[in-house]
C-alpha cells in the first residue's frame, strides 16, 4: 500500500499530526504560498511552480523531473496528503537535485598569446575573446598562452601558461540554472573563483589524473607537478581526494595545500606567505620591467604574472623564476598588477601578493656620451645620441644622486649637446626626450645618470725666450699624467709643426726658424681618462745673429736681432 493511500492517512494518530505539525509548521505555511497558477520561479535551493487546475504530484514530477515516480519525494517536501486536491496557485517546491541537466557553455573573457582550442568532433582553432566553448571542448594555452573562461553563475577559470585542460563536464540544471561543471586537467594549472553553490546546491570539480577538488563557493588552484596533483585554497574550503569512494576525503581550509600523489593524499600543510618586493617597483621607468622580492630560506621558486586587473584575471605575462628578480618585457606605458607568489619544496604556490604599478618608458631618453668621471676644460660639454621622434630634450645637472639639489635645469633644446660653465666638484646629469603628440608634449623618464668630476683645465704651457739654441715650455701637471704637445704653424692646428708625447711636464727642442707658433698640451690622467687639450698660446720666435754653433750673439742689451 502506497504511503499515500486515503486509507493510510486515515491511520495516523493525533500524536503524529501534531508532531508533523509543530516540526513542519513553516514548511505548511510556506506551501500555502500562492501565485500565478502555471508559472516558475527559482526559489534556491528549489524550484518553484504554482499549480494549475486539476495538477497532481505525479503530473508534476514527470513534467519537470521527467520521472513520474519522484512525486513521492514532492509530496514529502512539500508535505501535501492528498495530491488529487491541491489548491490553484498552490507553490510547490521541487529540489534542484530532481531537475534534469541542460548544456552550458562558458566564455573567454581574457587571454593572451595563442591558445587554442579542439571540440568534440576534433576541430582546432585558436581561441579570440568573446568565443564560447562548450561541454567536451579542449584547450591548450601553450608557451606563452593564457586565458580566463567565464561561467554563468560568474564563476572564473584562468589557465596559465603550457597547461591542458578539458570542459568534461559543462551542465546546467533546468529551470534554476544550478551548475554543474566538471574541469579535467592533463597538464599545467588551473585557477578557479567558484560563486558560492551553497544557495542553488550546485557542483564544481576539478580533476587530474591522480586527484578530485570539490568546491561550493571558494578560490583554489590545482596544478600538476612531477609528484602528483597539487591543489591550494585561497578562500573557502575544498574536499581533496582521489576519487575513489573508499578513500577518505581531506578538506583543504584557507591558507592550506597538500599533494594527491600515487600514495594517497598527502596531509595538508600551510601555504607561504605572499612575498615581500623591495621598494622602487612602483614606478617603471624602463621598457624592461624589473621586480626584487626579498629572499626567503623557505622559497624554491616563484610565479609571478602581470595583469590588468587586480584579480590577475586578464593575465598579459607571466612566468617562473628560480632567482628572486624578475624581468618582463613587450609591455606598453600603462597601469598594470604585479601578482606573485612563493613556491615551496613540495611545489605548493603560496599565497599571492598583488599590487600595482605604473610603467612609462616612452619616450625612450637617449643614450648619454659625455661628460663621464672626469673633466679638465673651462666649460662642460653634454652629449647625447639622438633619440627617435625626439622633439626636444631636458637636460638636469645636480650636485646629488638623487637630484634635490638641481644646479641646471635645461628643458627645450633641440640639439643633441648643450655646452655649459660649473665651478669645481661633483656632479650628476641626466637626460630625457621630449616628443609632440597631438598638440601636446610628451616628456619620457630619465636616462640613466651619469656622475663626473670637473677638475681644474688643463693649464697652458708657459715660454720665454732666453734666445738660446733651445726653446723649452713647462705646465703643471700631477702625478701620474702623461701629456700630448702639438706645436702648430696655424691656430686650427691643421700644419702641425711638432706632435710629441711625454711624460714630464715640460718640452725642450731645437729652436725653429723664426715665425709664430702655436702651443697646446692634453694630459692623460693616471686612471686613463684623457682631458681636454689647454687653451692654446702663442709663440713668436724671432730672428737673431748667431755663432757658429748656433748660439746668439748678444749686446750689451741682449740678443742682436737680425733685420735691425
Amino acid at each position: 500500500m502506497s504511503s499515500g493511500s486515503p486509507t493510510l492517512r486515515r491511520q495516523l494518530s493525533v500524536c503524529t499530526l501534531l508532531t508533523v505539525f509543530l516540526t513542519y509548521s513553516p514548511l505548511l505555511l510556506a506551501a500555502k504560498v500562492t501565485g500565478e497558477p502555471g508559472s516558475i520561479a527559482a526559489t534556491p535551493p528549489d524550484m518553484t511552480y504554482y499549480a494549475l487546475q486539476g495538477d497532481t504530484l505525479t503530473g508534476i514530477a514527470k513534467r519537470f523531473t521527467n520521472k513520474s515516480q519522484n512525486w513521492e519525494v514532492l509530496s514529502k517536501r512539500n508535505h501535501i496528503a492528498n495530491d488529487r486536491a491541491i489548491p490553484i496557485g498552490t507553490a510547490i517546491l521541487i529540489p534542484a537535485d530532481l531537475l534534469p541537466e541542460e548544456a552550458s557553455e562558458a566564455r573567454v573573457v581574457a587571454l593572451a598569446g595563442n591558445p587554442t582550442f579542439k571540440t568534440v568532433d576534433g576541430a582546432e582553432t585558436a581561441l579570440s575573446i568573446g568565443a564560447v566553448v562548450k561541454e567536451g571542448t579542449s584547450i591548450t594555452t601553450g608557451k606563452n598562452g593564457f586565458l580566463t573562461l567565464a561561467f554563468p553563475d560568474e564563476s572564473r577559470v584562468s589557465i596559465p601558461s603550457n597547461s591542458q585542460v578539458s570542459l568534461s563536464k559543462l551542465r546546467k540544471t533546468k529551470y534554476v540554472a544550478s551548475p554543474r561543471t566538471e574541469i579535467s586537467l592533463s597538464e599545467g594549472k588551473v585557477e578557479s573563483r567558484v560563486t558560492s553553490l551553497s544557495s542553488n546546491k550546485g557542483r564544481f570539480e576539478v580533476r587530474s589524473p591522480l586527484a578530485v577538488a570539490g568546491v561550493r563557493g571558494t578560490h583554489f588552484r590545482v596544478g600538476i607537478n612531477p609528484d602528483g596533483t597539487a591543489n591550494e585554497v585561497l578562500e573557502g574550503g575544498v574536499a581533496v581526494g582521489t576519487g575513489n569512494k573508499k578513500t577518505n576525503e581531506l578538506i583543504l581550509s584557507a591558507g592550506k595545500g597538500n599533494i594527491v600523489g600515487a600514495n594517497g593524499v598527502g596531509k595538508a600543510v600551510d601555504l607561504l606567505p605572499p612575498p615581500v618586493l623591495e621598494a622602487g617597483y612602483a614606478i617603471q621607468t624602463r621598457p624592461t620591467v624589473q621586480f626584487i622580492a626579498q629572499k626567503s630560506a623557505v622559497t624554491a621558486a616563484y610565479r609571478v604574472q602581470i595583469a590588468r586587473d587586480a584579480q590577475a584575471l586578464d593575465v598579459l605575462a607571466e612566468n617562473r623564476f628560480k632567482e628572486n628578480r624578475f624581468k618582463f618585457d613587450g609591455l606598453e606605458d600603462g597601469q598594470y598588477f604585479v601578482r606573485l607568489t612563493a613556491i615551496d619544496a613540495l611545489g605548493l604556490e603560496g599565497l599571492p601578493l598583488t599590487t600595482a604599478f605604473t610603467l612609462k618608458a616612452r619616450p625612450e631618453p637617449p643614450f648619454s656620451i659625455q661628460p663621464k668621471n672626469k673633466v679638465r676644460a673651462a666649460s662642460v660639454d653634454f652629449t647625447w645620441t639622438e633619440a627617435a621622434h625626439a622633439y626636444a630634450y631636458h637636460l638636469q645637472v645636480a650636485k646629488d644622486a638623487e637630484f634635490k639639489n638641481i644646479i641646471l635645469d635645461q628643458a627645450d633644446i633641440k640639439d643633441v649637446q648643450f655646452s655649459g660653465t660649473l665651478p669645481q666638484g661633483e656632479y650628476f646629469w641626466r637626460i630625457a626626450s621630449v616628443i609632440q603628440k597631438n598638440g601636446q608634449f610628451d616628456q619620457g623618464p630619465y636616462g640613466d645618470i651619469q656622475s663626473f668630476q670637473k677638475l681644474p683645465p688643463q693649464a697652458a704651457a708657459s715660454f720665454s725666450d732666453s734666445q738660446s739654441k733651445q726653446i723649452s715650455f713647462n705646465w703643471t701637471a700631477e702625478p701620474g699624467q702623461k701629456f700630448l704637445i702639438q706645436i702648430a704653424l696655424d691656430a686650427e692646428f691643421k700644419r702641425l709643426y711638432l706632435s710629441q708625447e711625454s711624460d714630464q711636464a715640460e718640452l725642450k727642442i731645437p729652436r725653429p726658424t723664426a715665425g709664430e707658433y702655436y702651443i697646446r698640451v692634453r694630459a692623460t690622467d693616471a686612471d686613463g681618462y684623457v682631458g681636454a687639450f689647454s687653451a692654446t698660446q702663442k709663440i713668436t720666435i724671432q730672428s737673431r745673429w748667431t755663432t757658429s754653433d748656433g748660439e746668439a750673439i748678444n749686446s750689451g742689451s741682449g740678443a742682436i736681432r737680425s733685420g735691425f
